[in-house]
């Protein structure tokens, strides 16, 4: 297939799993399409075309293209390893590491997303996954009433948040420990609600907002 714009190219919301991947990725990068497009070597109107006609099937060097700008792999762009854990590259060759400060960690927190909640339940630890926003220096997230997370209600807990560049064998990790709390008063609800960034993937309303004030704050980088 040319570089050249299909004449029905459609303007809108990514479609199709490729056009979700590499909108997702330039845009983790601050790249826009004309500069994602132009380092690519290939026109804005056909990168337009990938990233939201469903079933765009793009030649092998146009991957590979876009795999290099987009500091990915082309296994990746295509979603060979959505079903795989991170980190199973091997590592970089002179890999760097260091220790965040707690601003550094504190301003990836903020970026919101999926951590993970360690909790001595009633059944023994557990660490589980959830959505979660900060808002005042805490993280938040919603979960129901009767749930294993609902157990960390008054519980000291470890939250952490990390991100994986497997291209580049890059990452970082940040730790959080700390009392967590359910929200109770009615009016800071509804300030969660209207400010916390993150919905549950899982669905449903998940009404039981739980609140973690970090107490201890470390992190650490490994880049290349």
């Amino acid at each position: 297939m040319s570089d050249e714009a299909p004449s029905h190219a459609v303007e809108g919301r990514p479609a199709g799993d490729l056009g979700r991947r590499i909108t997702q990725r330039r845009t983790e990068l601050g790249l826009s399409r004309q500069e994602t497009a132009a380092q690519a070597g290939m026109a804005p109107a056909y990168l337009q075309y990938l990233e939201e006609r469903p079933g765009a099937d793009p030649g092998a060097g146009t991957l590979l293209r876009l795999a290099g700008v987009l500091r990915t792999t082309v296994w990746h762009l295509t979603g060979g390893d959505t079903e795989l854990p991170p980190g199973l590259g091997r590592a970089a060759r002179a890999p760097r590491f260091a220790e965040l400060t707690e601003a550094e960690c504190r301003a990836l927190l903020a970026t919101h997303g999926v951590g993970r909640l360690a909790v001595a339940a009633d059944a023994g630890p557990v660490v589980l996954p959830v959505n979660y926003s900060v808002v005042d220096g805490a993280i938040v997230f919603r979960t129901e009433p009767g749930t294993v997370l609902a157990e960390a209600d008054g519980r000291q807990v470890a939250f952490e948040v990390d991100r994986v560049d497997e291209a580049f064998s890059e990452g970082w990790s940040v730790l959080v420990r700390g009392p967590a709390r359910a929200v109770t008063d009615p009016d800071e609800t509804a300030r969660l609600d209207d400010q916390a960034y993150s919905q549950p993937w899982v669905g449903g309303r998940r009404e039981l907002w739980l609140r973690v004030e970090p107490v201890a704050v470390t992190g650490r980088r490994i880049t290349v």
